[in-house]
């Protein structure tokens, strides 16, 4: 079953923490430095929040669509190319902690859509959250 991602930019990490741990009764799966991602049973939501301390508020980073498999993401991206839409293509990265498969999605508005499948841990961010996210 696919899940819904949103991910936020936050001024005050461990602020943002307390406040999301409290509102959903659920503590953060992954904490790393300026980093934090909940995965939340009710309502079914993935959470991950950037630390960006010139952000005033909260802001969106990206939305994404975590999926089960490799197979679910080349199906979605085929998909969306057919409708028309433009993406970045598969790529294989490690970014934001994790190994993925990810392909990339504009909106009209400018939102970025993430429709990926976690495959590994990784140790560091990687990629700049502005790059990568």
């Amino acid at each position: 079953m696919a899940q819904l991602q949103l991910a936020l930019n936050v001024p005050d990490l461990q602020t943002a923490i307390i406040f999301y741990s409290q509102m959903f009764s659920t503590e953060p799966s992954v904490v790393r430095a300026g980093y934090a991602n909940f995965r939340i049973i009710d309502p079914p939501l993935k959470l991950v929040l950037f630390e960006d301390k010139d952000v005033l508020g909260g802001t969106i980073n990206h939305l994404g669509v975590e999926v089960n498999s490799k197979l679910e993401v080349t199906q979605a991206e085929e998909r969306l190319v057919s409708e028309g839409i433009k993406t970045t293509g598969i790529e294989d990265v490690a970014c934001c902690y994790a190994e993925k498969t990810e392909t990339w999605i504009n909106g009209p508005d400018g939102t970025r859509w993430e429709w990926y499948v976690r495959t590994g841990d990784s140790e560091q961010l990687d990629k700049s959250i502005k790059n990568c996210c």
